[in-house]
């Protein structure tokens, strides 16, 4: 996946390589679906595209305990820093 800008196809190639699935298996397929047509999951993934926008932009750093809490409270805390 492109650590820069991902594409919804890097998304979903990395959210089916997490679970051990093909992009076009029935399990993908269903989440890209769930995806399209979730406005929930898509306010999720656009906050979290937005905080990822504003650390780039404006060059935050944190300490690895703040690192920690932002990543709890996106629930990505098992995401690699």
């Amino acid at each position: 996946m492109s650590e820069q800008n991902p594409n919804c196809k890097d998304v979903m190639q990395h959210i089916c390589e997490s679970l051990g699935e093909d992009l076009e298996s029935d399990k993908c397929v269903a989440i890209k679906h769930h995806l399209d047509n979730c406005p929930d999951c898509q306010k999720y993934f656009n906050t979290i595209g937005l905080t990822i926008d504003y650390y780039k932009k404006y060059n935050v750093r944190l300490t690895d305990d703040a690192h920690k809490r932002l990543m709890n409270f996106l629930d990505l805390s098992d995401c690699d820093k």
